[in-house]
């Protein structure tokens, strides 16, 4: 059965902002983009530990938020690491939620400027990014 993208999706990252607050959330790291992050800050991985992560029983890391659950590196309304954004925000809008159907894209995705305009990404390109997110 062919997926419902098949004719491919459209999206350019305008870096708005919007993704990256709004409401509680997390936004999950890998140690190795913890690392890339404390370097782009020019920090230690220590440092940047102990200002910017919260740690899971489960081992699990995520970045902490602002009070009003705004990404703690949104900065003027736009990202203050974007170079080295993690794999969560490099992914957006092609998370697994968002492409189990038409419906579920336009729901998580509706709010973002950037769905519908720049690139068309294809179907294969769309199940790759998927396929990253195992």
């Amino acid at each position: 059965m062919a997926d419902w993208f098949e004719e491919g999706l459209r999206f350019e990252c305008i870096r708005c902002g919007r993704c990256c607050g709004g409401g509680p959330g997390a936004v999950w790291v890998t140690p190795v983009e913890a690392a890339a992050i404390a370097d782009y800050l020019g920090i230690t991985l220590e440092e940047f530990g102990r200002r910017y992560l919260r740690r899971f029983a489960s081992g699990s890391l995520s970045l902490t938020e602002k009070p009003n659950y705004d990404c703690i590196f949104l900065e003027n309304g736009r990202c203050a690491v974007y170079p080295v954004r993690p794999a969560q925000c490099r992914l957006f809008p092609f998370w697994k939620e968002h492409t189990t159907s038409r419906a579920a894209w336009e729901e998580g995705t509706g709010f973002c400027p950037g769905v519908g305009r720049g690139r068309l990404y294809t179907a294969d390109e769309i199940r790759k990014i998927l396929e990253e997110q195992a």
